[in-house]
């Protein structure tokens, strides 16, 4: 061989590697922007024709089409069909924009029934010594365990049989709107008031004491009172917000949130401090929060209402703080027969929720102390 032949072999792999170079850029290209478009505002049909079709055959008429059973994600023992992928995605994201805590907690995805992780909650002791004096053993951190179960949440909503079948009704986009709606609501409410049992618990439901985060035990969350029962002190009633804030370690502050309802939002909206400004500064920009003390506040309906030791307002952040499960996996089965001539939607998905650090979340008491 040549040096000829050399350089036309060089020159055709050169050419080979280039072109398949440059096929993978435009398939990357091609993927980020199918990552960066929202599917929000999309019809469900104009995302993938074909399981919409099938998906909707299954929903307005009870039979599982071919297609159907070929491009559903799965199916349960008691005949539920997986719902479709689009249509998940879109209760999904729904329910992430209406949840003010999801928005700001932890949110994780397993597939089996629990979520489970060690807990660092202790520290290991360290003492000065000078060079030649003896050394005594110092205390070891111990370990925890934290296990969050992810509980059934369902909803059933209906239709009559005469709708479906001669309505011109997105029947997709009905049901992915209702059940949003739907569990949307029950979640937010168990984030915060939840029992735990059956369903997520929520974070104003552990013990609270007014001890800090050294000699408070774990398990229960510190609180600052508010100076009055059932109201905020009449005189200075902007020191207990600066307290809270301080009660909270720096670390965490740097992502920390106010969490409260509508009504003590107004409350607190009217503080000024002593040059007579408001405490509370609205958000001159479309989007972002309302800012209290330099920090957003987030507006939660199921907060509790300002009572006699009530725990209205949080202040954390809480991505460090709380923790929700979600089990993968959205199912629904039709049953044309419990409520004739409805038809209801059996809905139901796995979700569970607990607090696994109980120093980066501060409560208010609306108490005297």
């Amino acid at each position: 061989m040549d040096i000829a032949d050399v350089k036309r072999a060089v020159d055709t792999y050169h050419g080979a590697a280039a072109e398949g170079l440059g096929g993978l850029s435009q398939r990357l290209d091609r993927l980020e922007t199918a990552l960066r478009r929202s599917p929000r505002g999309e019809p469900l049909a104009a995302r993938d024709p074909a399981q919409a079709q099938a998906f909707a055959h299954y929903l307005r008429k009870g039979e599982a089409a071919p297609e159907l059973k070929a491009l559903s994600v799965g199916s349960d023992a008691d005949g539920g069909y997986a719902v479709s992928p689009t249509m998940s995605d879109a209760i999904t994201q729904t329910i992430f924009e209406t949840s003010p805590i999801r928005q700001h907690a932890r949110v994780v995805s397993i597939l089996g029934d629990a979520f489970e992780e060690l807990l660092d909650k202790d520290d290991i002791a360290a003492s000065w010594a000078a060079e030649t004096a003896s050394r005594v053993e110092t205390s070891t951190a111990t370990f925890g365990r934290l296990r969050i179960p992810a509980n059934e949440i369902y909803a059933m909503p209906k239709a009559t049989q005469q709708v479906l079948e001669d309505s011109s009704l997105d029947v997709e986009a009905w049901l992915a709107a209702k059940l949003a709606d739907r569990f949307a609501r029950r979640e937010n409410a168990a984030f915060v008031t939840g029992n735990g049992v059956g369903q997520p618990r929520g974070f104003t439901t552990y013990p609270t004491a007014t001890a800090d985060d050294l000699t408070r035990p774990w398990g229960t969350l510190q609180y600052v009172a508010s100076g009055a029962a059932g109201a905020f002190a009449a005189a200075n009633p902007g020191d207990a917000l600066i307290a809270l804030v301080y009660a909270l370690k720096a670390d965490y502050r740097s992502k920390a949130a106010w969490l409260m309802n509508r009504d003590c939002a107004r409350r607190i909206r009217q503080f000024k401090d002593g040059q007579n400004n408001y405490l509370w500064q609205p958000s001159t920009n479309a989007g972002q929060p309302d800012m209290l003390m330099g920090f957003p506040v987030v507006l939660a309906e199921d907060m509790p209402a300002i009572a006699a030791n009530s725990l209205s307002v949080a202040f954390g952040n809480f991505s460090a703080g709380y923790t929700i499960v979600d089990r993968v996996g959205i199912s629904v089965l039709r049953d044309p027969y419990s409520a004739k001539p409805h038809v209801l939607f059996y809905t139901r998905k796995r979700v569970g929720g607990d607090v696994h650090n109980f120093e980066a979340i501060k409560l208010m008491k609306f108490a005297v102390s």
